[in-house]
This record gives structure tokens, C-alpha cells and sequence, in this order.
């Protein structure tokens, strides 16, 4: 599989203070795939519950229809989830999942045999999951080796005054945002992917480069299309 999307890269401490979340957003500004099935609107990263878990949430489909169940994850794009445990931005883990009938495949994190922009899936890999995708209100989880997953339909969390950006982009705001704007992508839906996996199964972690004593581990999303 070949790679047509990346998130940009957020560097996540391998011990975080409970709600401190890191994210990457490019709702409906990635020219390339924009509007299309591999298009990735959010990628979350943050501690568990239970603190020695970090959860992964990827969100694919920008603005689906408010109350539509008939949004699907293409069976032709694989969403990989890449760890870089000693700071060379390449990745040494990967969390891989791929949808076939009306089933999220989960596969790793496991060592990929390659990087970068091409993808192979390891089916033999320790550690395998899979979830039902779930529709309309519905929620279905499961659980296995400690990791719980989950795929389907879930309102987008992202909050953004996107007519006012416009306005401001256009010229015609010049006192740009107001300081209680309208959250555009309110009602609206992404096809959102999570899994919440063991600290003790991602791997290593380095010094945070700023110094500041917290171990960390680099973290990104990708969107790849079968060809």
C-alpha cells in the first residue's frame, strides 16, 4: 500500500497529566484527498483511564451527514498508527486497521519489515484484534491481550468557526475571530477508529528534546490506499 496522506508529527510523553491531549487537524484542507475516503481529520493521542494505557483515536471523513449511517471505511485504505520510540522519526511500531464486511481488523503495534511510505500487514503478528463497526448510536467494543477497539460513526469533536475563517481569509473580517464563535462542524460526523492499548506494549521512550525530564515517544497517523 502506498501512502497519499500523513498527519503532522505531535511528540507524546510517555507519562502524561490526565486530559492533556495532542492533536493535528486539517478538516477540509488537504487538496490532495480532501472529501475523499482516505481523508484523516483528527489524530488524538492521550492517557487512558487507566494511566499505564494510552489511547489512539483516529478520525477519517470530514462533515458526514448529522444523523447518516450510510458513511462506510473504504476496504482500500489501510489506517496505520506509527510509534518512533529513539527519536529518528522513523517508525519502530506500528498499529495497523483495515475494514472488511462490516469488521475493523486491528493489527500490532509490531516491528514493520518496512518504513515509510509503503505498508505491508504482518497477519501473523501477537498481537490481533477486531471489532464490529458500529452504526448510527450504537456502540460496540472489544477487548483482547489488554487492547480494546473500537470503529464506526461518532460525532466530530473538532470545534471551528470556519465561516468566520473564511471571512477573515477573504478580507471581509478584519477584526478576525469573535470571542464566542459558531462551531461549524457541530451535528456533523467522522468515521472514527480508536484503540486503547498497555504502555508496556509500545515500546521505548527518549528524553523530550525541550528538556524538560518527561520521557516520550514520537507518535503519527496515515491514511494508505491499496494499488
Amino acid at each position: 500500500m502506498n501512502s497519499i496522506k500523513k498527519t503532522k508529527l505531535w511528540i507524546l510523553g510517555g507519562l502524561l497529566s490526565a486530559g492533556i491531549v495532542f492533536m493535528s487537524a486539517d478538516h477540509l484542507d488537504a487538496p490532495d484527498v480532501g472529501g475523499s475516503t482516505a481523508d484523516i481529520t483528527d489524530f488524538y493521542a492521550f492517557e487512558g483511564a487507566n494511566p499505564d494505557n494510552t489511547v489512539f483515536i483516529v478520525n477519517v471523513q470530514s462533515s458526514l451527514a448529522p444523523a447518516g449511517d450510510s458513511a462506510t471505511f473504504d476496504e482500500n485504505v489501510l489506517v496505520e498508527i506509527n510509534i518512533d520510540n529513539d527519536a529518528d522519526l522513523i517508525e519502530d511500531l506500528v498499529i495497523q486497521a483495515i475494514p472488511r464486511n462490516g469488521i475493523m481488523y486491528f493489527f500490532g503495534p509490531y516491528a514493520p519489515s518496512v518504513t515509510g511510505l509503503n505498508s505491508t500487514i504482518n497477519e501473523s503478528t501477537d498481537y490481533l484484534g477486531q471489532v464490529e463497526i458500529s452504526t448510527g448510536a450504537t456502540a460496540t467494543t472489544s477487548a483482547n491481550n489488554g487492547i480494546s477497539y473500537f470503529a464506526g460513526l461518532r460525532e466530530d469533536a473538532f470545534f471551528f468557526d470556519f465561516s468566520q475563517y473564511n471571512a477573515i481569509i477573504g478580507g471581509m473580517a478584519p477584526n478576525g475571530f469573535n470571542a464566542t464563535g459558531n462551531d461549524d462542524f457541530d451535528g456533523t460526523n467522522v468515521l472514527a477508529i480508536a484503540i486503547e492499548i498497555p504502555n508496556a506494549l509500545l515500546g521505548g521512550t527518549f528524553a523530550h528534546p525541550a528538556g524538560t525530564g518527561t520521557q516520550v515517544f514520537n507518535t503519527w497517523a496515515e491514511a494508505k490506499t491499496k494499488q
